[in-house]
């Protein structure tokens, strides 16, 4: 079997139609246009890898297991890059997951993460969480990663590199593929653990404006000419980002993600 990552959702926090918008990608019909919050499910012959839950991630979730069955393998761990509400606030719906598990999922963050977690659900902490039924409340164990310090979900070597936006993010490097989302910049020490790869998926907001805390299309492609991935895929897009106007403007081996897009690494 093998290795697989689909992008469950590629919109900035505000999603794609944008609410009260009438530009040419929030009115366009091209479903490449119409964007999910932010996330993506690693599928390994063990199981499967969530990385993060945006406030969409029950529909996300529903949408991949009408044609791949999430009970035959199902999501067995849950990777969070950062706590910021498009990241984040779907937590509660992991209880469904649970449910499919029939016990307690792993959630892998940083420290920082974790008492965000625990201070925006408290209820998913208490002894009736932890003994009630699979699936009433989000039942997870929370496991604390450090940044460049590699660890091993199913099987899988994962490499958390640091990221600078205004909260630290963490990149996942899952050998020659590299997950980054909410990228502002590459913190110096954070390049060499990006070289070398076959698959970089890199945030880029839009493709004019600076913007605290992302990445312009033009930053964006300054960062993949410098780490020269052989594909590379951007993510986080603002509605700006129409899809087909600006595939014709990339690189060959740039492109734009879409929702449902999957990469076989």
């Amino acid at each position: 079997m093998r290795r697989r990552l689909t992008f469950l959702g590629t919109a900035t926090s505000s999603g794609v139609p944008l609410l009260g918008c009438c530009c040419a990608t929030c009115t366009s019909n091209d479903p490449r246009n119409r964007r999910l919050r932010s996330a993506a499910l690693v599928t390994l012959p063990q199981g499967r890898i969530l990385i993060d839950t945006p406030p969409e991630i029950r529909y996300q979730l529903l949408n991949v297991h009408a044609t791949e069955s999430l009970t035959d393998l199902p999501i067995r761990a849950v990777l969070y890059t950062h706590h910021h509400a498009d990241h984040l606030f779907g937590f509660d719906d992991l209880r469904g997951l649970c449910r499919i598990l029939k016990g307690a999922l792993p959630v892998f963050c940083r420290q920082d993460t974790a008492r965000f977690i625990r201070a925006a659900f408290p209820y998913a902490f208490t002894p009736h969480a932890a003994s009630g039924p699979a699936g009433q409340l989000p039942r997870v164990q929370l496991q604390v990663f450090e940044d460049y310090e590699p660890f091993e979900v199913l099987g899988q070597a994962i490499m958390p590199v640091a990221i600078e936006h205004n909260v630290p993010v963490t990149a996942f490097r899952f050998d020659n593929l590299a997950y980054c989302t909410d990228v502002g910049a590459i913190p110096e020490r954070s390049w060499s653990y990006l070289e070398g790869l076959d698959i970089l998926i890199l945030s880029c907001l839009r493709p004019y404006k600076p913007y605290v805390g992302h990445l312009t299309l033009e930053q964006a492609l300054e960062i993949i000419a410098r780490l020269r991935p052989r594909r590379a895929y951007l993510t986080h897009l603002g509605h700006e980002m129409e899809y087909n106007a600006l595939a014709k403007q990339l690189p060959p081996n740039v492109e734009l993600a879409y929702d449902g897009l999957s990469l076989e690494f």
